[in-house]
């Protein structure tokens, strides 16, 4: 059972543009320690994938600096392994705007390989998820496509992509909305192929017609193709907003949710490991309810916060519901109250700045305040 897995690195990164404004999506910051393409990565390493192509876009060095060699999931190796897939790698390509676009692109690539199978995912899913119940699943459905769906309660006005089911989890109907409230099965952009079928509709695009892959091969071909659903039923955090990130990111400090996500069966997340000094937390600090990562030192107070690594907080500082990213430093006196300050922020002394959980207050890269 032979898998190749592609993750797509770009696509959504107008979704959260603050925090894409120097990165890809694939390697904003999460949890502490992680990058959101840890996830993936390491649900596909986990399940016993050990060929994998990162499709990129652009503004992708930070990612390419946190994957490496692809060593710290086990990934370097002579055959397969991690391969980066840059644009314009062809003289005929040019930058995909979406999905179709991005997988017609490395279709040589996806030809010179010799997996029977395919698993395609965004990267800005956060779960721990066994892709090989998935790919099981797909071979006793005999399917032409599966597609990995949850059931989530629709709060706001964004477009999804919804699914119907019969009863034996084939899918009979899918929908592009953004109109329809309350629960109802959504595609988690997490699908798998047989290798030579997904070749065929890519090199024979013009003559099907095909241009997007949920509009096109999922919407069409609902009724066309053996399409299945494998229903994902533990935790799962789309990161599809600023707001979405940070309530997310939150999350992590409930103990039932970390346990689920980062130990689930014994399948842990990986990231790229840096050798820094332990945290330090002095007499005159107060921590509560936080994530605090190596490398930090703490002399003020921080409550129900994330902090990543190499964060300082001066005595008398306030950290309240708040994610700092590494290297930021918190000057003396100062709150911060539901913020997210991304990589090395300078906090001066006395300074008060609060957001809402809702709308949280974000500061940009290497900014002064």
């Amino acid at each position: 059972m032979k898998t190749l897995g592609i993750i797509f690195s770009n696509l959504h990164d107008k979704d959260v543009g603050e925090l894409t404004a120097v990165r890809s999506l694939a390697s904003v910051p999460f949890g502490g320690r992680f990058r959101l393409i840890d996830f993936v990565l390491s649900n596909m390493v986990n399940s016993g994938i050990t060929k994998v192509g990162i499709i990129t876009k652009m503004n992708y060095q930070s990612l390419m600096d946190h994957v490496g060699s692809g060593k710290h999931w086990d990934l370097s190796r002579k055959n397969g392994g991690l391969i980066m897939l840059p644009p314009y790698s062809d003289r005929e390509m040019s930058l995909p705007k979406h999905r179709f676009d991005a997988l017609k692109n490395i279709s040589s690539f996806i030809s010179h390989s010799d997996e029977d199978y395919v698993i395609v995912s965004d990267c800005d899913n956060v779960c721990n998820i066994n892709f090989s119940d998935v790919v099981q699943s797909h071979i006793e459905n005999h399917a032409d496509i599966t597609i990995v769906v949850r059931n989530k309660d629709l709060e706001n006005s964004k477009s999804r992509t919804l699914v119907n089911l019969d009863s034996d989890g084939r899918v009979v109907d899918v929908i592009n909305t953004d109109k329809k409230r309350g629960k109802s099965m959504v595609f988690c952009n997490i699908l798998v192929m047989n290798r030579k079928f997904l070749l065929h509709i890519l090199e024979n695009s013009v003559e099907l017609n095909y241009n997007s892959f949920s509009k096109d091969v999922l919407v069409r071909g609902a009724k066309e193709y053996r399409i299945f659903a494998y229903i994902q039923n533990g935790y799962f955090a789309n990161i599809d907003s600023l707001s979405n990130y940070y309530k997310h990111s939150l999350e992590l400090l409930d103990k039932n949710i970390r346990d689920e996500l980062f130990y689930r069966d014994g399948a842990n997340i990986y990231t790229k490991v840096r050798d820094s000094a332990p945290c330090k937390i002095t007499e005159s600090a107060q921590v509560a309810n936080s994530l605090i990562a190596d490398g930090c030192v703490i002399e003020g107070e921080v409550c129900n916060s994330i902090l990543f690594r190499g964060v300082k907080v001066a005595a008398g500082a306030k950290v309240f519901n708040s994610i700092v990213f590494q290297g930021s430093e918190i000057g003396k006196n100062s709150l911060l109250n539901c913020v997210i300050a991304d990589k090395r922020v300078t906090i001066l002394e006395g300074r008060t700045l609060s957001g809402h959980e809702t709308h949280p207050y974000f500061i940009a890269k290497s900014a002064v305040i």
